[in-house]
């Protein structure tokens, strides 16, 4: 739907959100599903639960394919809330792309790993957050966010997409304080990328590896 009228509130419990999304991967068919048939298997169609299960696999560090597939339909996603959609809608071109079993197997299980104990612990709160007007602020941040997951360097993916993810689950469950602590944590980033600049994002990641292998 292309409505223009005020964005519905995210009323719907995150409670089984994750559990849903194990679910999908579990039946989903060896070569994968489209993200239409990703969103309609969702139930929900509220923004705040489409961008949280979207943005999952694009926090996953170093994971290469999935996070450009989805980026540029979140960048779509995120536009319709600041234009005040009642509910999220795809152009063909994007809706006919493929989410392969594998990294909707591991989508699922980063998100139950990483989210299950904030889903658990979320509660309304700071609700004008959440509110329409609130939804529109959140969804310009979601914009700038999902813009820096197109940045060709490593882990730029990775600190946008928990940023989405957070905020997400704060307007699935009208909490502010996600909300803000994901919109804060975003911002931190893009401040730290505009900053820093790729040498500052390679010098992470060289710190990161030396982590991984035992440093040296």
């Amino acid at each position: 739907m292309s409505d223009t009228s005020s964005p519905s509130l995210e009323t719907e419990s995150a409670t089984g959100l994750i559990a849903r999304l194990q679910e999908i991967a579990e039946q989903a068919p060896e070569d994968g599903i489209t993200l239409a048939e990703f969103i309609e298997k969702l139930s929900e169609r509220a923004f705040g639960v489409v961008l949280f299960a979207l943005a999952l696999p694009v926090c996953i560090p170093f994971l290469y394919g999935i996070p450009q597939v989805i980026a540029v339909p979140m960048l779509v996603l995120a536009g319709q809330m600041v234009a005040g959609f009642n509910e999220p809608w795809l152009p063909e071109k994007f809706a006919q792309r493929r989410l392969g079993k594998a990294g909707l197997t591991r989508m699922a299980r980063w998100g139950k790993r990483w989210f299950g104990w904030m889903e658990a612990l979320a509660r309304p709160r700071l609700l004008f957050m959440s509110g329409p007007t609130g939804e529109r602020v959140v969804g310009t941040f979601f914009c700038l966010f999902c813009a820096s997951i197109l940045v060709p360097l490593p882990l730029t993916n990775s600190a946008p997409g928990v940023a989405i993810v957070v905020a997400s689950l704060g307007l699935i469950t009208r909490d502010g304080i996600l909300i803000l602590l994901g919109t804060l944590w975003g911002l931190a980033w893009i401040a730290m990328l505009a900053i820093g600049g790729p040498a500052l994002i390679y010098a992470i990641v060289d710190a990161l590896r030396g982590l991984v292998g035992g440093g040296g």
